[in-house]
């Protein structure tokens, strides 16, 4: 894939090397909160808050930071001293992804008259979303909360070592696909779905989520498809680098690789051919019109 040198997005938030939000904070010892609520709610306490909040009302500080900063010992955020450094080889999947999501970008906006660019998140260890907290375990996901693509840029020599699913473009299909989730988001799609949880059993909304993971591969062969007419960025066997992806993360080959046996009503995602064939749809007629998982029969 053809890639270097590429425009890459301002739209990506570098969180590597930041530690995640941790209860209490530096220094604090859970063996004093007996004795801090004590102190609270006795008068010497009161006397203590009340210092708390002149104070900040002179200095224009937060007295709730202040009152934390007191019982903790420091601020409840470790900040980090210095810019992260990452590998070779981690600071170019940062540049590749950077450069995969400019390219969804020029042709999303071309596509969606009104498209509204999403941020990536880098992150390693742990990050939080609007949609709660989530480890590099995970995967790569969207939130709809706050429109944002999350990426741990290890999952790309996971799914090289464990999934058996090497190469460039296959990696830049796991992006284009939580971008997929991102076109859902602005059809209004995600919300229609997601009203849907309460009101049936976990395997009947477990079709749907299928219906929508298969959409967004089909969104995603739609972008490698208008991207080799904008950019010729893909190189001989780059489809099937991408096909092996969606192949090697389907939901029947993942059961029954980790416990031996396939428990259909528990899909969420597709099975391996379905995933191939939605996004190879998607490349084929590059018609956002003919991604209609939902009303597909059969899927």
């Amino acid at each position: 894939m053809k890639w270097q040198g590429k425009r890459q997005s301002s739209n990506v938030e570098d969180r590597r090397g930041q530690q995640g939000p941790r209860m209490g904070g530096k220094g604090f010892n859970p063996m004093l909160i007996g004795p801090l609520l004590k102190l609270l709610f006795s008068k010497t306490g009161l006397i203590i808050a009340g210092l708390f909040i002149f104070f900040s009302l002179v200095t224009g500080n937060n007295p709730l930071k202040l009152i934390g900063q007191f019982f903790t010992g420091g601020d409840s955020q470790t900040a980090t001293s210095a810019p992260y450094e990452g590998s070779a080889r981690e600071n170019e999947m940062a540049d590749f992804s950077a450069t995969i999501l400019a390219n969804t970008e020029d042709v999303w906006n071309d596509l969606l008259g009104d498209y509204r660019e999403p941020t990536l998140v880098l992150f390693n260890g742990s990050v939080s979303s609007a949609c709660g907290l989530a480890s590099s375990a995970t995967g790569p996901f969207y939130c709809p909360g706050d429109e944002k693509l999350y990426l741990d840029v290890s999952f790309f020599d996971e799914m090289e070592r464990q999934l058996n699913a090497p190469g460039d473009f296959a990696q830049a299909y796991v992006i284009a696909h939580e971008v997929g989730h991102h076109v859902q988001n602005l059809m209004g799609i995600s919300d229609k779905v997601q009203r849907l949880r309460g009101q049936m059993t976990q395997a009947e909304y477990n079709k749907y989520s299928v219906r929508m993971e298969l959409q967004a591969d089909f969104f995603a062969g739609v972008w490698a498809h208008h991207s080799q007419q904008m950019t010729q960025m893909m190189e001989t066997g780059d489809l099937q680098e991408a096909l092996n992806a969606a192949y090697a993360i389907g939901d029947d080959r993942l059961q029954k690789q980790q416990s031996g046996r396939v428990v259909p009503d528990s899909f969420t995602h597709g099975t391996s051919e379905q995933r191939m064939r939605w996004f190879k749809k998607g490349f084929d007629t590059g018609d956002i019109q003919q991604g209609d998982t939902f009303n597909a029969n059969p899927l």
